[in-house]
């Protein structure tokens, strides 16, 4: 009888642990929900900037709640080339893009035998799922014409990098086709043709899936990762969700109950909103029972764009870019500086800060940590692990050695401590003084900024700092040709090894 009662009482715990979301989830492995958002800027989210004028406090809860990184950089100042060292660890220039960004049709950026995060991660026991904007390309069937097949198989998809799940749109919101892929399949055929011209609502004439609607496609991701957790919270294993969102990059869209509601203008609005469904998600995290031992990494993929009317928020006392020069593109800080807050109850203290130098390439070497995975040679070649950092130990020295950056037009900038050396004579990008105009002409060939003194990169020390411009320029070199910017054997960059920015590199560089 004893044996029946110890059965039953078994039986019943078994099934108390598989119905609670909160048990099911007791288990080592941390899950990891990374947001990424698209054109953010660092003085967009009052943690970073005391001065905004655009409410965030969902974003502001989760900056107290965890750990904020004052000295964060994505790197590269636009979409595709950060997405790229997200995913893989390794700067962006190493791949076959050297410049520039990928559009709507653009076939596969990452190499299916590349270790990204996810592979990494699903290897080790994690359902792991892509849920927003790819930006990364996919290979959609084509016919004879070159036209998109738009019933036949999708390949080399995020399914082939690792993600057990993936469903989203290939590049960015203002590019066609307008059409959802989930796992390897279009959701729906595109039937007509559209467009905005409304410069805030811009988005480039294309085919648009019925199911697409510009409006809805941010509020659609969320409720597609809100379903994901809750989906996952039943089971006893750990997840990795990639949510990149494609906001508030162009096109401006806040929906009717937030348009207006900053009193700055409409893009100000669009970050009030996705500040919002943030602390929505957040919510879903808490209710499923998950909150202690998630990881919850917020960022942006580059600096703001100018097409949030910086003037018009100016006026109105609001910088996106807070203190810093530039924006969106730009090899300045305004280009790469950006927000980057990491929320882990189980190991993070509350309210904490930190001024380390770190970069969004950093996720693979931390994750590489968190299962106790020892990264090979030709994995994360420029990651370096905050695991560290997040659990509050103080390191005796810099945790990167020096920091690579990369512009729109390829040019490149090194920092190392409060140096930095831009390999340029002008922005890099957008902003003036921009790349091949008579204003850059004039320039001097390199910039030397020392930031802890000249935060706003206005006083260029070059020609007083001849020794420190050439320790620098020789460790770019360094960096470029080793194929890596972390200890280990020497890699492959792919693509032309004597592109234009890596032959005046060489050949300017002092012996």
């Amino acid at each position: 009888m004893n044996y029946y009662k110890t059965l039953f009482t078994i039986s019943l715990l078994l099934m108390f642990v598989v119905s609670s979301p909160a048990l099911a989830q007791n288990k080592a492995h941390p899950n990891i929900i990374y947001i990424l958002a698209d054109d953010l800027g660092y003085g967009d989210v009052g943690a970073f900037n005391e001065e905004s004028k655009i409410k965030t406090p969902h974003l502001d809860l989760l900056a107290a709640e965890g750990m904020i990184f004052t000295d964060a950089h994505t790197s590269s100042s636009v979409c595709t080339p950060t997405r790229y060292g997200i995913l893989t660890g390794r700067y962006n220039w190493r791949s076959e893009l050297k410049e520039g960004v990928l559009w709507g049709e653009s076939e596969a950026l990452i190499p299916t035998e590349r270790t990204t995060v996810a592979s990494l991660l699903q290897n080790q026991g994690y359902h792991t799922a892509f849920i927003g904007k790819w930006h990364l390309g996919w290979n959609f069937t084509k016919d004879k014409e070159g036209n998109i097949d738009f019933e036949g198989k999708v390949t080399h998809t995020p399914n082939d990098l690792g993600f057990n799940y993936a469903y989203g749109h290939n590049g960015s919101l203002d590019m066609p086709p307008y059409v959802y892929v989930e796992n390897g399949k279009v959701t729906a055929i595109p039937t007509e043709t559209t467009v905005n011209t409304d410069f805030q609502g811009f988005w480039r004439k294309g085919l648009t899936a019925p199911d697409f609607v510009h409006q809805e496609v941010t509020p659609h991701f969320f409720e597609k990762a809100k379903a994901y957790i809750q989906e996952r919270s039943k089971t006893n294993q750990p997840f990795f969700l990639y949510l990149p969102l494609p906001s508030p990059h162009t096109p401006v869209l806040p929906d009717q109950k937030w348009l207006g509601k900053s009193g700055l203008n409409p893009y100000a609005d669009f970050v009030m909103m996705i500040d919002d469904y943030v602390g929505d998600l957040l919510q879903s995290v808490k209710t499923n029972g998950l909150e202690n031992n998630t990881i919850v990494i917020f960022t942006s993929d580059n600096g703001c764009s100018p097409r949030a009317k910086f003037d018009e928020l100016k006026s109105k006392g609001h910088n996106p870019s807070y203190k810093f020069r530039g924006h969106k593109a730009d090899i300045f800080e305004g280009g790469h500086r950006v927000p980057f807050i990491v929320k882990w109850p189980a190991q993070i203290k509350a309210g904490q800060s930190s001024d380390e130098i770190i970069c969004t390439t950093d996720l693979m070497a931390t994750c590489a940590a968190i299962v106790d995975y020892k990264l090979r040679d030709h994995e994360g070649e420029d990651s370096y692990n905050l695991l560290p950092l997040l659990k509050g130990k103080k390191l005796k020295n810099p945790l990167r050695e020096a920091t690579v950056h990369h512009s729109i037009n390829g040019s490149f900038a090194i920092r190392q401590g409060d140096w930095k050396l831009i390999m340029c004579p002008d922005s890099g990008g957008w902003s003036e003084p921009k790349p091949n105009t008579d204003a850059s002409s004039s320039l001097a060939e390199v910039q030397l900024y020392h930031l802890k003194d000249d935060i706003a990169e206005t006083n260029n020390l070059e020609a007083q700092y001849p020794e420190k411009v050439a320790e620098l320029k020789s460790l770019l070199n360094q960096y470029i040709q080793a194929g890596r910017s972390t200890p280990g054997k020497k890699q492959q960059n792919e693509g032309n090894a004597e592109w234009k920015h890596l032959w005046w590199l060489s050949s300017h560089t002092a012996n």
